[in-house]
């Protein structure tokens, strides 16, 4: 069986002077999923690694360079999905820790398929994992745009009612989807997703997008396996990841059933992003509507990752 894996670091308007590290770090990420299956690992193996190494890397809004929350907290969202068993684990909201997916992952081989907040916390501690200082999750790049953020509202609210009702009404909020994600194939045919994110910026505190929810955010089956970044409210409306895995069922192929999804987000909702899919045949697909997306694969007969 042939092996695959896609990576992406996120959907929207990426900053130009972070867009090339963005790229690297989605390389990084595939070489690190590449390598777990080229040994014989499973595919739930090589999202969990390569997902780990997205939350480490400081540039990417999930673990460490999460955004904040309205109140300058930190809470995290991650799920992770293996298709041939269908067992799912998520976590949503939980605070002081630096890799979610992993607890995630933990989840998934527990009765559980979703733990929120406290509960969260307390399994992840249960199966042994340390809970960080919250401050080491906190980077000067997410702090400075929390501020950044904290100022508009502030100045928002001293404009006349009227001003502020058409203000509203025209400006559209500057995209920002930062979860980051992984779908692989092993050499046993078997496939798998996952996602990670520190949500939307400047969020209401215990907000939860798509990102750990099945079939929203990410999806795994016999046919595809698919993770999504954007506005979490839409794709969590759209049933986004579930749709792309219906389409590769269906008889789609992995590229098209991406853009097929899309144009659904985009012919309902009003909302951006993208998606990244790889079918049971070890064919990779990605597609957004968004103005960027980092993303990074690798299948059979590559060198090196390719991507944007």
């Amino acid at each position: 069986m042939p092996i695959a894996i896609v990576v992406h670091g996120g959907a929207g308007d990426i900053p130009t002077e972070r867009k090339a590290a963005a790229h690297d770090g989605c390389q990084e990420a595939a070489w690190i999923g590449w390598r777990v299956l080229q040994h014989g690992g499973s595919a739930l193996d090589a999202v969990e690694a390569a997902v780990r190494s997205l939350e480490d890397n400081p540039l990417f809004n999930a673990g460490t360079g999460a955004c904040l929350n309205n109140d300058g907290s930190i809470e995290l969202d991650a799920g992770i999905m293996e298709g041939h068993t269908l067992q799912v684990g998520a976590i949503a909201g939980i605070e002081c820790i630096k890799n979610p997916i992993t607890v995630a992952r933990m989840v998934l081989e527990s009765p559980h398929v979703l733990l929120i907040s406290e509960g969260a916390q307390e399994f992840a501690q249960e199966q042994g994992i340390s809970l960080c200082d919250p401050e080491e999750l906190v980077t000067d790049y997410q702090y400075q745009q929390w501020q950044r953020l904290l100022a508009e509202q502030a100045a928002e609210r001293q404009e006349p009612r009227y001003h502020r009702r058409e203000f509203r009404s025209v400006a559209r909020p500057k995209e920002q989807h930062g979860t980051v994600g992984a779908v692989a194939l092993d050499d046993a045919g078997n496939l798998a997703a996952a996602t990670s994110t520190g949500g939307i910026h400047n969020k209401y505190h215990g907000r939860v997008g798509d990102s750990p929810l099945v079939g929203c955010g990410f999806y795994a089956d016999e046919n595809a396996a698919i993770s999504c970044t954007g506005y979490g409210e839409d794709f969590i409306r759209l049933l986004i990841a579930k749709r792309a895995a219906d389409f590769v069922a269906r008889g789609d192929t992995a590229r098209t059933a991406a853009e097929a999804a899309i144009a659904v987000l985009g012919a309902k909702a009003t909302g951006t992003g993208g998606l990244i899919v790889v079918d049971r045949h070890g064919n990779v697909g990605f597609a957004w509507n968004s103005q960027h997306m980092s993303y990074a694969y690798m299948v059979e007969g590559q060198a090196e990752p390719a991507g944007s």
